[in-house]
């Protein structure tokens, strides 16, 4: 069949799975339809060679035999795209498997939206490798990986190690006190560093440590069971941490490691735009949240912004979640992609006459072999379970659970391993958010939530278990822009189709929309908020005093409350459903204060007259009705002119007396004396 411009071949893998080509065609909406075939990947392999000769982007509904399929591709030379989709371990292979007709098409529309390339960054190794250890494991490494790599032996407090007959290896004794960098660049900083003794007899036996020392490799092995040596550390490439006491964890990480020399390419998974981003102004912080959730700690401060070095971060999508502007943006796919591929989805799955449809939003590595295991040792996933692939759970945020929603999603599931690691370090924040707002609209609570299960059949149970119920009546607008876009475009949609719309909903701490509460009456209008403000949420008027402030724009950062010097402003996280909350509202507006010498505007009224009230009579510069005092009336042109016109030192004070001698009270002495005796000077 054909669909959006791609030809679709599908199978019924020997009629394992029940499926009607024609009518899958129909449901999914496409231009032609044939018959699905029995055996694409042997028998009937010639209609996947034709289809690539007609040179048409090609999608191809099978997953298991991608690599069959690809070696014909290169056989034949051939530049027509390919793509696949599995609809066999999601859908045909299930004891719903008869009903599954709509999922089949929503999971094939899905799969036809493109998804735009990343760019990497390339990391080099040269196999320089170093194995940290504290007994003869780490050497019996050292030694398997000797012909492959470049190996140092590093033991820390080594204890009873045997002495070795030949030093074929380097081994030296150290701890590492410091570590940073990545694969082919890793920096280290060593204490209790020494080399072995030549005489070592029985044990090894080293020479005087010293702290301080620095090291650098390509990659690390750490044998030693200890503390790691990064945070999140099985995300960091070229780190190596298998349990010294589990041989098959070693021998895994060894072979893994002994593969790493030569170039790396590595995807650049956030892209960051500075220019939005409410880290900090003015040495004021504002917003923390990818610092706070970024588990490698790839992310630092940077000014008024943050870094975030593509080499060390792990690709787990918190950052990019949780940013309230989108200055943080996943790009594995990117927002607009994965909100444009759950509308196909849904959209399909809606107009092939699914109904009640839950989206089990899953990874490769954990996700994808649980569902397998289900559909070939269960009853496999029921037919209105929908299932979505993402590279990671944490890049999961409220827009996308408000896209899935406002698409006509009954129930939303995140399927996450039984022992919850740093990759979902945000999604529950997110998930309360966009549970409160449904809520506050008047559905049902609870349609958003976790799996935590490594059992397949724990998951079929939970499956099994959700509710029936229907989701809300479902739209169909394209998604465009970042998170925040997304979010809004989604809300205003759950909103219209409301059981219960209100015109305001408050939401919890933290949440990236929201108003703010200013005290107009102690508001000077300074205005130091409005530089502060990264969104323009808060502006002024070059024309007038003047605060006005926007609420779709507010992302709750804090900027203005950290940095207005009154303490005026408190925010108040909700999002408003109004027509108003996109219009700039006026916050105060003040008389300007007009220069006493050339009539100019500057500052307010009230802030003038109350610094010269305070000023006057409490100050010997500000004497009340003096030349320095007129100089707080006018503008700062006109002080400069009065200035260089009167010459007067705005500094000086009063006439300072002058210099007695000795003489001069000699003199007074004998004139006192004088007078007393009555005599006159002669």
């Amino acid at each position: 069949m054909r669909l959006d411009g791609k030809r679709v071949l599908v199978c019924n893998c020997e009629g394992t799975m029940p499926l009607d080509g024609k009518a899958l065609a129909k449901a999914c909406g496409a231009t032609e339809g044939s018959e699905a075939a029995t055996q694409l990947c042997r028998a009937e392999l010639g209609r996947f060679q034709a289809a690539l000769k007609a040179g048409e982007p090609l999608t191809v509904a099978c997953t298991q035999e991608s690599a069959l399929f690809d070696e014909q591709r290169e056989e034949l030379r051939s530049d027509t795209p390919v793509s696949y989709v599995n609809i066999r371990e999601t859908a045909g292979w299930s004891s719903e498997a008869a009903d599954a007709m709509p999922k089949m098409a929503a999971l094939i529309a899905a799969a036809a939206v493109p998804t735009p390339a990343l760019p990497t960054v390339t990391m080099k190794s040269e196999g320089v490798a170093l194995i940290y250890g504290r007994d003869e494991v780490a050497i019996a490494a050292a030694r398997q990986l000797s012909s492959r790599l470049d190996v140092t032996i590093m033991l820390d407090r080594p204890k009873d190690v045997a002495a070795q007959p030949q030093m074929d290896l380097p081994i030296v004794q150290g701890h590492i006190a410091g570590a940073r960098g990545h694969l082919g660049a890793f920096e280290l900083v060593v204490d209790n560093y020494a080399l072995p003794l030549p005489s070592s007899r029985q044990s090894l036996k080293f020479g005087a440590p010293r702290n301080g020392a620095s090291s650098t490799c390509d990659i690390i092995i750490d044998l030693t069971g200890g503390t790691p040596l990064f945070p999140a550390h099985e995300k960091r490439d070229g780190y190596f941490r298998p349990d010294p006491k589990d041989p098959a964890a070693v021998q895994r990480a060894l072979f893994e490691a002994s593969d790493l020399t030569g170039s790396f390419e590595k995807p650049i998974y956030v892209a960051y735009h500075a220019e939005i981003c409410t880290h900090s102004r003015s040495k004021k912080t504002g917003c923390t949240r990818c610092l706070d959730v970024c588990p490698t700690g790839a992310i630092t401060p940077s000014g008024d912004h943050v870094t975030i070095d593509p080499y060390i971060c792990g690709g787990c999508g918190n950052c990019g979640a949780v940013c309230p502007t989108g200055a943080a943006e996943y790009r594995l796919p990117p927002p607009a992609t994965l909100a444009e591929q759950l509308r196909a989805l849904l959209l399909a799955y809606r107009e092939a006459g699914g109904r009640q449809a839950v989206v089990l939003v899953h990874d490769a590595k954990h996700g994808a072999p649980l569902i397998d295991a289900l559909a070939r040792h269960g009853d496999g996933l029921p037919a209105r379970v929908l299932p979505f692939a993402v590279n990671a759970l944490g890049e999961c945020n409220v827009a996308f659970f408000a896209s899935a929603f406002s698409y006509g999603a009954a129930d939303l599931r995140l399927l996450t391993p039984g022992k919850r690691n740093d990759d979902a370090a945000g999604i529950g924040q997110q998930m309360a958010l966009a549970e409160s707002v449904q809520v506050g609209l008047g559905y049902e609570g609870g349609r958003v939530g976790l799996i935590e299960t490594d059992d397949p059949e724990q998951l079929g149970a939970a499956l099994a278990a959700l509710p029936r119920r229907e989701g809300p009546s479902g739209a169909s607008y394209l998604p465009m822009g970042r998170n925040r876009d997304l979010a809004r475009l989604a809300f205003r949609h759950l909103h219209s189709v409301a059981p219960q719309p209100v015109d305001a909903i408050a939401l919890p701490p933290g949440a990236p929309f929201g108003n703010l509460q200013i005290d107009a009456e102690n508001c000077t209008l300074c205005l130091a908020c409005v530089s502060a403000c990264p969104t323009g949420a808060l502006s002024d008027d070059p024309e007038r005093p003047r605060l006005s402030f926007t609420e779709d724009a507010c992302v709750q950062c804090g900027l203005c409350k950290n940095t207005c010097p009154e303490k005026v402003i408190a925010l108040e996280p909700r999002i408003n459903f109004t027509s108003e909350s996109a219009r700039q509202r006026q916050v105060k507006e003040e008389e300007p204060f007009h220069c006493i010498r050339c009539a100019k505007p500057f500052g307010t009224k009230s802030s003038i007259e109350k610094v010269i009230a305070k000023l006057e009579g409490k100050h010997w510069m500000y004497g009340k009705g003096g030349d320095i005092a007129d100089r707080m009336r006018m503008c700062a042109d006109c002080r400069i002119i009065v200035q260089s016109e009167n010459k007067i030192d705005p500094y000086a004070g009063a006439p300072r007396p002058d210099v007695r001698t000795t003489d001069d009270y000699l003199a007074e002495r004998a004139a006192a004396e004088l007078k007393a005796s009555g005599k006159k000077p002669s």
